[in-house]
């Protein structure tokens, strides 16, 4: 059974499962406009994903058939998975912001193989012992899920309101957890009165309970030297002044109060990098920067795929680190290391 829940105001949200994940699911928004049902994320490309998402339309009185468009807060799979589905459904556009409908389409067009490929460099760049790396040089394309993303069709234009007729929902930039992911603010009154600035869509940007991953922008085809964690905390602070009334965010619940989320959220950066800064007393590579951080649970007990992801998040840390001069690398060193300075 489908669960529906009704927030009032012509937006219902449905919670579309994701398959062997601890979060469980995806809250995907229907937001009722003057032209039909829009679609905030869609879910992961999965059958029973599917198959909820389609009775959870049954049961708000519509259909995949009937939607007029999706918009996609950021082109993870669990957010953009289903998107491809309902627009053959529908003929309903797509639209996300343009950093991340690039690696859509890089995605699209790359050879399965080569995510491997940069993977097992990256890794073997990180210091990752070979037991670890070894899988991947054995790994088959097949494993890898949203190898074909759907290509979506409009952007999302930061600061414009987007083309949902009878609504005011506007596009804010929030980069961090994606290049491009968007939080989209709904300039109306809120239904029950609460006190804000309206409602914020916030995907992954801004979750009740859970910090989200802030990784390196993990994209083969794209040698930018990026900083995610710093482009995350910028993107926190704008949202923190929007100060909406309720933040309707893609994972847990909603919740209000923003400010005082975004506020943990800066205070729970800032401690950690100071925490790394300890760590980099000696001279550590990601890896064993990765090895030594503090995590959910022991390393010992993170499976193999989410070590990936712990890598990724450390070296983030890391870029932070060197870029405000707090830390740096070890000339010569290889794999390379980092100290504090």
């Amino acid at each position: 059974m489908t669960q529906v829940t009704d927030h009032g105001g012509g937006v219902r949200s449905l919670r579309v499962p994701i398959p062997d994940n601890p979060l469980g699911h995806t809250l995907v928004y229907v937001v009722d406009t003057d032209r039909g049902p829009v679609l905030i994320d869609t879910g992961w490309d999965d059958p029973e994903s599917w198959d909820t998402l389609a009775d959870g339309l049954a049961a708000c009185g519509t259909s995949a058939a009937e939607i007029h468009g999706v918009v996609v807060t950021h082109h993870h799979p669990d957010h953009h998975g289903l998107s491809g589905r309902v627009r053959e459904a529908s003929g309903a556009w797509i639209a996300m912001h343009a950093a991340d409908t690039a690696v859509v389409r890089r995605t699209r067009e790359a050879r399965p193989a080569r995510w491997f490929t940069y993977m097992t460099a990256k890794l073997t760049a990180a210091g990752a012992p070979e037991e670890h790396i070894a899988p991947l040089r054995a790994a088959r394309p097949r494993t890898l899920p949203g190898l074909s993303p759907a290509l979506p069709d409009r952007d999302i234009v930061p600061g414009e309101l987007l083309d949902l007729p009878g609504r005011r929902l506007r596009a804010i930039w929030t980069p961090g957890h994606t290049p491009g992911h968007v939080c989209l603010h709904l300039e109306e009154t809120h239904p029950a009165q609460l006190p804000g600035h309206g409602r914020l869509f916030s995907g992954d940007h801004l979750l009740p309970g859970i910090t989200p991953h802030i990784g390196l922008y993990e994209d083969p085809d794209d040698t930018t030297i990026t900083d995610p964690l710093g482009d995350y905390l910028d993107s926190l602070e704008r949202v923190g002044r929007l100060a909406p009334a309720e933040v309707l965010p893609a994972h847990q619940h909603p919740f209000p109060d923003a400010a005082a989320r975004v506020h943990e959220l800066l205070t729970h950066h800032e401690a950690r990098l100071t925490g790394l800064l300890t760590l980099l007393a000696e001279p550590l590579t990601p890896w064993q920067l990765a090895e030594r951080m503090e995590w959910n649970r022991p390393w010992a007990q993170i499976p193999y795929g989410s070590r990936n992801i712990a890598v990724s998040e450390a070296e983030s840390h890391l870029r932070r680190l060197v870029k405000l001069g707090r830390a740096e690398a070890v000339p010569g060193s290889d794999p390379v290391t980092y100290v504090a300075v």
